[in-house]
């Protein structure tokens, strides 16, 4: 069990409590987290996390690749779970990176906002 995020924030339950995710909704709140996460901000769990954060160093050109890069390397531990594609564009300031996943026959889709 774990708690549903929306928006890298934990959602309301309509009674003051906080929501929790279940099946394909506790994946994808697990699959953002991770993907959102700086690789090597957990002293404890180096690998927890990813790289995507250096996208806005990149040439545009190199987006899409190094994005399916990252989100594969962030998610290699989530068991039954393949990154099968992934995508960047400009979103006002930041960077929209939308992540391609399979799991249990199904495509889900995460959506990671870089900020600045």
């Amino acid at each position: 069990m774990s708690l549903k995020l929306i928006n890298r924030d934990y959602a309301s339950d309509g009674n003051g409590g906080v929501a929790v995710a279940r099946d394909g909704d506790e994946l994808l709140g697990e699959a953002l987290f991770r993907l959102t996460a700086r690789r090597g901000s957990f002293p404890f769990l180096p690998q927890l996390g990813s790289r995507m954060h250096l996208l806005r160093r990149e040439r545009p050109s190199e987006w899409d690749s190094l994005a399916l890069q990252y989100a594969v390397e962030a998610l290699e531990d989530m068991e039954g779970v393949q990154v099968t594609g992934a995508a960047a564009h400009r979103d006002g300031d930041g960077l929209l990176v939308t992540v391609e996943l399979l799991w249990q026959g199904t495509t889900l889709p995460v959506e990671v906002r870089l900020e600045g």
